[in-house]
């Protein structure tokens, strides 16, 4: 049986979240790269759309989040939003688009909105990047923060690895979330950090923060969608929780495939195209001898199959 489709809702928004943390009411955030993603997303309600620089893993094969470039990432924006209307569109401001200058910064800000598609930024850190933040606003251009394990400083941490264990990297936390309160952002992202050190900036922060790895303490959560609907082999991290086994899936699929092109059971005849009889007669006889031996079937007049799909 077929699901009901959603109820046009409402746009999203930047402020329209800070409303949902002052009623109490949690919402979700899922990555999106690409056009089938995007559509799926918007058909299942989920409210925040991040077009996350780990694309450069899940997508382009890369090892980690740095070689990702402003080019692939308004790509993938563009294919994101052509297929999500009422979600919120982020995109993931990639390494060294945001930290060399501000002017620089508000510049591919404005790429991610004008080319993208996208409703708004996020970038990571504070202290320094808090020229960046305030300059990319000064735009007109809503900026979600990011603190605790940010991906694009791995190689200063020493890897992805869990922050603020301790009560100086958990006062850091506190303090760059606070900062970017103070810069504007509409809300910031806490990743791999204890729940309860989470939840205390959750409670001291007038913005939503946005979960990964974090616990059930922010006002929302978000996950790769790679990981969460299995559509990689591996072992996934601790804090995914996985809806689905989409990598075997398609394992299967693409044998079965395999075996029935391999076997001739596929194409079947529902599968292709016929002519009419009196226009094969007519081409026939003008390769006599020549006729490919193949199955086919009868039919008069026009062909009344679909459309022709453009690949």
């Amino acid at each position: 049986m077929s699901k009901e489709p959603l109820p046009i809702q409402r746009k999203v928004t930047a402020p329209g979240l800070r409303r949902r943390k002052e009623a109490g009411e949690k919402f979700s955030v899922v990555t999106a790269c690409d056009f089938p993603s995007a559509r799926a997303a918007e058909e299942a309600g989920i409210d925040v759309l991040l077009v996350g620089d780990s694309l450069g893993m899940v997508e382009l094969g890369y090892q980690n989040t740095l070689p990702v470039t402003m080019d692939e990432m308004v790509h993938h924006c563009r294919a994101v939003s052509r297929g999500a209307r009422r979600p919120l569109l982020v995109g993931d401001m990639p390494f060294l688009s945001y930290q060399v200058r501000p002017e620089e910064a508000v510049a591919n800000a404005g790429r991610f909105v004008k080319e993208g598609g996208m409703d708004a930024v996020k970038l990571e850190g504070a202290g320094p990047m808090l020229g960046a933040v305030r300059a990319i606003l000064d735009a007109g251009i809503p900026v979600m923060g990011h603190v605790g394990l940010t991906p694009q400083s791995i190689h200063r941490l020493g890897g992805y690895r869990v922050q603020g264990k301790d009560r100086e990297g958990a006062r850091k936390v506190v303090d760059d979330a606070l900062a970017l309160e103070e810069a504007g952002c509409f809300a910031v992202v806490l990743e791999a950090v204890p729940a309860r050190l989470a939840a205390l900036v959750t409670s001291r922060l007038r913005i939503p923060t946005v979960g990964i790895g974090a616990g059930a303490g922010c006002d929302a959560q978000v996950l790769v969608a790679h990981d969460l609907l299995g559509l990689l082999p591996g072992v996934t991290p601790r804090f995914v929780k996985r809806y689905e086994s989409l990598y075997e899936r398609m394992v299967e699929a693409l044998s079965a495939y395999r075996a029935d092109v391999e076997s001739g059971a596929f194409p079947a005849a529902e599968h292709t195209y016929e002519m009419p009889d009196e226009e094969w007669d007519a081409l026939e006889a003008e390769f006599p001898g020549e006729s490919p031996a193949m199955p086919g079937r009868r039919v008069s007049g026009r062909d009344q199959r679909g459309p022709v799909r453009n690949r």
